[in-house]
């Protein structure tokens, strides 16, 4: 093999070497692309599925603050919270339409009297706010009224000032500076009346409870005082604020009684049952048919004959009757011979049938042992 051929056959091989790696670096980019278009795909379907998650979070905080919106509306406008806001804003509508006249009145007389408006609105609130204090803390009626009394002092010389310096304006202005000045303790004052109405009825409501139970409780130790006294005694035995007055007398009751019932024992039980069967006889007397258990069970261990089982003329025993001293039928048959009894004959009574037909005659067969009025 000469040189030449040596060369052309190193450049094939390399030429082919070449086009491996070739092919080699394109699996591989197409491979890295693939990869990365996934890893793209997964991350906008991340995207999409968290900006999902981001938009039904936010509808869902939207939904909740228009509820929270929507409740404190409804609890800042009942009818009692817009009656005592309204009266405070009425009171601050007073306080500064009533202040500039005084003011401007004090202030033409000298300067060292300006503050003294603020005094006279200061001591009409403070005392209407010890009206309300008063009747807050169930002070003395007199207490009261001294302050109502100083309070209406106050406001009303104020009135005064402001229509002496209206009516000088006009007297349009002085009638109206005076009812301003007048309108914020009178619409408080008011406004307290009617807050100690709403607070008696709801006090008068919880005495009257109170007294209620107070009575029953009373009623309940005298009809039944050995349960209560163990009631009472459960209750100071068990840990403290862990058994309740109720839950204890229902054990007691039991305890003494049987039954988890307050107010039946054993006798009642006894009298209720008594009341029932008695109930059911009656009743069965005057349907006539039986409708309760013990007669459907009798009728259906021992049932009546009925015509309708056999045909006319005939009878499946034998009769107990004499024969008759009428001639014999026609067709030559004779009267069946006459029936004697024999032991065993006879079906026998069932027990319960026994039992209950002495139940009826007014003995005193065993009795069936009852528990809380009930077999």
């Amino acid at each position: 093999m000469d040189w030449n051929e040596q060369r052309r056959l190193d450049k094939a091989a390399a030429a082919d070497q070449k086009r491996k790696d070739d092919d080699a670096a394109a699996e591989r980019r197409a491979k890295i692309r693939a990869d990365e278009d996934a890893r793209r795909r997964a991350n906008r379907q991340a995207d999409k599925a968290e900006s999902r998650a981001d938009r039904q979070q936010k509808r869902r905080d939207k939904k909740d603050r228009r509820r929270e919106r929507a409740q404190t509306w409804h609890k800042n406008t009942r009818p009692g919270i817009v009656y005592q806001r309204g009266t405070l804003a009425l009171v601050g509508a007073s306080v500064a339409a009533s202040l500039p006249a005084q003011i401007m009145h004090f202030a033409h007389l000298s300067l060292w009297l300006v503050t003294l408006p603020f005094a006279l609105e200061g001591a009409a609130w403070v005392m209407a706010a010890g009206v309300a204090y008063a009747d807050e803390k169930n002070l003395p009626a007199w207490v009261r009224w001294l302050l109502r009394g100083l309070c209406l002092t106050a406001a009303g010389y104020a009135g005064w000032i402001n229509y002496d310096y209206g009516m000088q304006t006009n007297p349009a202005v002085g009638y109206g500076l005076a009812a301003v000045s007048l309108l914020g303790p009178l619409v408080f004052e008011i406004r307290q009346w009617v807050m100690n109405l709403s607070f008696d009825a709801a006090e008068k409501r919880k005495r009257g409870e109170a007294k209620a139970r107070a009575k029953h409780d009373r009623a309940r130790y005298r009809h039944h005082k050995d349960v209560v006294k163990l009631a009472r005694r459960m209750v100071s035995a068990a840990p403290y604020g862990s058994l309740n007055l109720e839950d204890a007398f229902t054990a007691a009751w039991e305890i003494f009684y049987g039954t988890a019932t307050p107010g039946m024992t054993p006798g009642l039980h006894a009298q209720q049952l008594a009341s029932r069967q008695s109930l059911t006889k009656a009743m069965d007397e005057a349907n006539g048919a039986p409708i309760s258990t013990r007669a459907r069970l009798l009728q259906r261990l021992h049932p009546a004959p009925s015509a309708l089982i056999s045909g006319p003329g005939s009878s499946q025993v034998a009769s107990d009757l004499p024969p008759s001293s009428e001639s014999p039928q026609k067709g030559g048959r004779k009267a069946p011979p006459p029936h004697r009894r024999s032991k065993g004959d006879a079906l026998p009574f069932h027990p319960l049938a026994k039992t209950e037909a002495a139940l009826e005659r007014g003995a005193s067969p065993k009795r069936i042992p009852v528990a809380n009025g009930h077999h």
